[in-house]
């Protein structure tokens, strides 16, 4: 009989994943994380530790049928402009077809981003040529609105370089805001019909408190760090993010895609190791968040393992802070 699948356990555990981006797609929940290796190496803020060179899809019928991994979809020896360092990836379907968008160094180690197309959910996906013009840092998550416009996320610090795109060019000497300014937003963008470029110049999401302050820099509770997620519930756009240095997930809410965005609260406590990453879906019903830790590892901060768990709303539409390990 097959296993089920549970809750707040690794999603497979014959190979390390981490940063899973789920959806539900032909009504299955499709899963694209990034892929661990399985290897030693030393820790740095630079994150050279995440040595990622390819990606598989996972997928679930159900949460009572096991994970399928589907194997391999993308290596970086298929794309031309790719140095190194594919980090956490998105999925979207449009245009009946399906889009897969990765971040990595190019030959320059400046971080891009890069689309790939499949028929399929589960791939493999052939990649374009060349990373999305004007493209930037690290993260990309991508959100089609009720509209059918579809909007790219993007941005992480230290690692992901969005430090460094203050001017809007490339400054390898850039850094964070001091502690008392606004810290750094996700970017935005609305992509193009054909899902392959940006419609418009990237432009930074403002986060605010409820008096309408910006979240600043020293506020590294609520800052934005890194991992947007956009999802919409009851009218309302859900942007989630991870903390970084204080390893939440946490989430603010906006009328707009675009924001401002406005600060609410916690959504998962700190998994055991360095990076939180997530994504959240809707499936039969109920709300799931998908998220990763580094217990399969015994800890280690580049071997990380996929979960999943139920979300949950309160009557006022704030989102009840999940503990990991209760």
């Amino acid at each position: 009989m097959s296993k089920a699948t549970k809750p707040n356990e690794p999603l497979v555990k014959h190979i390390y994943t981490a940063d899973p981006s789920a959806h539900v797609f032909e009504g299955k929940i499709y899963i694209y994380p990034s892929h661990d290796l399985d290897e030693v190496r030393d820790s740095n803020d630079n994150g050279d530790q995440y040595n990622m060179e390819d990606y598989h899809v996972l997928s679930l019928d159900d949460f009572e049928s096991p994970c399928v991994d589907h194997g391999q979809v993308l290596h970086m020896k298929d794309v031309p402009w790719v140095k190194q360092q594919m980090w956490a990836p998105d999925a979207a379907f449009k245009n009946n077809q399906y889009y897969f968008y990765f971040p990595a160094r190019d030959k320059d180690d400046i971080f891009r981003i890069g689309v790939a197309t499949s028929p399929t959910p589960y791939g493999p996906f052939t990649p374009q040529k060349d990373y999305i013009p004007g493209s930037f840092s690290i993260d990309p998550a991508v959100f089609i609105d009720d509209d059918n416009k579809a909007y790219i996320y993007f941005g992480g610090l230290w690692g992901g370089q969005l430090e460094k795109w203050k001017t809007g060019k490339f400054d390898p000497d850039g850094g964070e805001p001091p502690k008392n300014e606004p810290a750094f937003g996700p970017r935005v963008a609305e992509l193009s019909d054909d899902m392959l470029t940006f419609k418009e110049t990237p432009q930074e999401i403002s986060i605010v408190d409820e008096e309408g302050n910006p979240i600043l820099a020293g506020d590294e509770d609520r800052r934005y760090f890194e991992g947007p997620w956009l999802h919409k519930h009851n009218g309302y756009y859900y942007l989630s993010y991870s903390t970084g240095s204080t390893h939440y997930i946490v989430y603010a809410i906006s009328k707009s895609p675009k924001g401002p965005f406005v600060y609410k609260g916690r959504i998962l406590n700190p998994v055991i190791g360095w990076t939180t990453h997530h994504s959240i879906l809707k499936f039969k019903d109920k709300w799931y968040l998908f998220y990763h830790d580094s217990s399969l590892s015994g800890g280690a901060d580049n071997r990380r393992c996929v979960k999943y768990t139920e979300l949950k709303y309160n009557d006022d539409g704030t989102i009840q802070t999940i503990d990991p390990y209760k």
